[in-house]
């Protein structure tokens, strides 16, 4: 990783392409020669081989390693949480985006997160029931399963069960987590009856069994929709909400619907970018982002010129996020002028070639964010289908709840939406009447699930990582497009800028001394980790867990790419049959 450090894209920008442009001339390969999956724990990846070794395709694998990442990172992800899916059917050349995010109950008004005094009730918006949103996982793997597939359902969550009941060693990042949120954690017995099971709680290389979740995800494999929402689970659910103090209904859990929406379309420097449209916040601000760099040779500038117009262009399309965008299904979005060339041309503009534009002269407020605590993978299989997908249960182990005797961890993402306007959430941040909750309604995400295709190449590339996905996908993007293969993109130093705070956050070693130098001379403020002298908050040491699959249809080979900051993760290429 140390050697991107000194220059974000010098080696992808300058050096790579010539490599590429050595390669002679093949036919391009009408389906890749086996199949390659990358996701943030081993144990996942090597579930969903298992499915695509028993005859299943991509979105089999895909069910296969989500519920299993369910099981093993429940820090990050779980059936009580929700997720957006990226899909391609190589046999009709479609793609679509499967929404499984959270819906707001209807008792979770605004007024139900303000205290006495009427300021936000921080500890109800992140911890326990009244933080947790209707879960949409579930929903997501029956679906998936039953009109993408190619096995039954019980087959493909069968990984996911067998290492529920059988257990795993727990690792550093999920001891470390579970101690950062023990206080909230221990407050429910249901969460204490599985995290404490001997007296005392989970440490690094116990055997962590999850009997309930087992249960619940056999009663999932073997019902379908009405094996969680419906039936023993829901009854379970409803019960232990309601005995922590929540207001979820019967009618809430039965009525939640996966969404199928069209995927956002745009061309960047010859690649076809196929990303995550609204509720998602990521596929707009991608193509505002990479519309307006089109504007710049970034090969020709210096390290400093370019990070600068590759932040301004962050700046403005975080801003636009905060003020247009929400669920689609409540909000007017103006979609088309958004991600539309005239309106980067239009943004493009504004931007100084020496100087930064400070964000209170883009008058506004900050945007809506998950936590760093998400989780991706990516897929191929040997037909060509693919999938990205990016799952999550917002904060570490999300609202620390666990309604007795389910194993379901249940989401805290109710404080991604604005429960008080223009009042900082969790993370310091603001959102308005786009992103107030509403029955039904679903939180803004950053999730950005995206494809890239050129004639000779396929990518699906993802991450978690709060406000910090798009751009961290931006970056991955742009090292793709400078010749970078799967792992080197996956080892990207990172940088980003929301715009606000008006602040660049970078990651160790992502500048020199000297680029920082440069970019504070052009008026930018450098957040650099443990950095106090510039009056920064000190950026994270690292941030992102990015994962990625690429296939080379010239030379038809598979590669994929897994984040060397998550020592759980793995990516696998290996055969696995013919495709059709």
């Amino acid at each position: 990783m140390k050697q991107f450090a000194r220059s974000l894209l010098l080696y992808a920008l300058v050096l790579a392409p010539a490599a590429w442009a050595a390669d002679p001339p093949q036919a391009l390969a009408a389906h890749p020669d086996g199949a390659a999956i990358a996701s943030g724990h081993d144990l996942a990846t090597k579930a969903g081989m298992e499915i695509l070794d028993k005859g299943g395709n991509a979105f089999d694998a895909a069910v296969a390693v989500s519920s299993t990442l369910a099981v093993v990172e429940p820090i990050s992800s779980g059936l009580g949480g929700g997720g957006l899916f990226l899909l391609h059917d190589a046999r009709t050349g479609k793609d679509v985006m499967l929404d499984a995010r959270e819906t707001s109950p209807a008792s979770a008004t605004p007024e139900r997160f303000l205290d006495k005094d009427g300021e936000l009730d921080r500890d109800r918006s992140v911890n326990g029931p009244w933080s947790a949103g209707i879960p949409g996982l579930p929903a997501m793997l029956v679906q998936v399963a039953g009109e993408h597939g190619r096995l039954p359902l019980s087959e493909s969550l069968a990984p996911a069960i067998r290492i529920a009941t059988d257990g795993f060693p727990v690792y550093p990042r999920m001891a470390r987590g579970y101690a950062s949120r023990r206080e909230v954690m221990e407050r429910y017995p249901g969460t204490r009856e599985v995290y404490m099971r001997n007296g005392r709680p989970i440490a690094e290389g116990d055997i962590f069994k999850q009997p309930e979740l087992a249960h619940t995800l056999q009663l999932l494999a073997d019902k379908g929709f009405d094996g969680f929402y419906r039936g023993e689970t829901a009854k379970k659910l409803l019960a232990g909400v309601k005995r922590e103090g929540g207001r979820w209904t019967a009618d809430e859990l039965a009525g939640y619907t996966v969404k199928s929406r069209e995927p956002i379309v745009f061309d960047y420097r010859g690649w076809k970018i196929t990303t995550a449209p609204p509720p998602s916040s990521g596929g707009i601000a991608l193509a505002a982002m990479l519309q307006v760099l089109e504007g710049w040779d970034l090969a020709e500038l210096d390290d400093a010129h370019r990070t600068h117009v590759v932040v301004e262009a962050m700046r403005r399309a975080y801003r636009d996020r905060t003020f247009f965008l929400g669920d689609p299904d409540f909000v007017q979005i103006p979609q088309r002028v958004l991600t539309s060339r005239d309106y980067a041309q239009g943004l493009r503009s504004t931007i100084h070639p020496e100087k930064a534009t400070p964000s209170d002269l883009l008058s506004g407020n900050p945007t809506p964010l998950e936590d760093d605590e998400t989780t991706h993978f990516s897929i191929i299989d040997n037909e060509g289908n693919r999938v990205g997908g990016t799952q999550t249960v917002n904060l570490l182990y999300g609202s620390g709840f666990i309604p007795a005797g389910t194993g379901v961890l249940l989401n805290n993402e109710m404080d991604d939406f604005a429960l008080k306007p223009g009042t900082p959430n969790a993370f310091g941040v603001m959102g308005y009447e786009a992103n107030a909750p509403k029955p039904g309604k679903r939180m803004l995400s950053s999730m950005t699930p995206t494809f890239m295709e050129k004639d000779d190449q396929v990518v699906v590339i993802g991450t978690p990582g709060g406000s910090r996905i798009i751009t961290m996908v931006l970056l991955g993007i742009l090292g793709y497009d400078a010749g970078l293969d799967a792992q080197q993109v996956a080892a990207l130093p990172r940088y980003h800028h929301q715009w606000l705070p008006d602040e660049i956050s970078a990651e160790s070693g992502a500048f020199t001394p000297e680029v920082a130098r440069q970019l504070q001379a052009m008026g930018h403020k450098v957040d650099l980790p443990g950095d106090s002298a510039e009056g920064g908050r000190g950026s994270s040491h690292v941030w992102g867990n990015l994962q990625t699959v690429e296939w080379n249809r010239r030379s038809n080979t598979l590669s994929g790419g897994t984040d060397p900051r998550n020592p759980e993760g793995s990516a696998e290429v290996r055969k696995v049959g013919k495709g059709d």
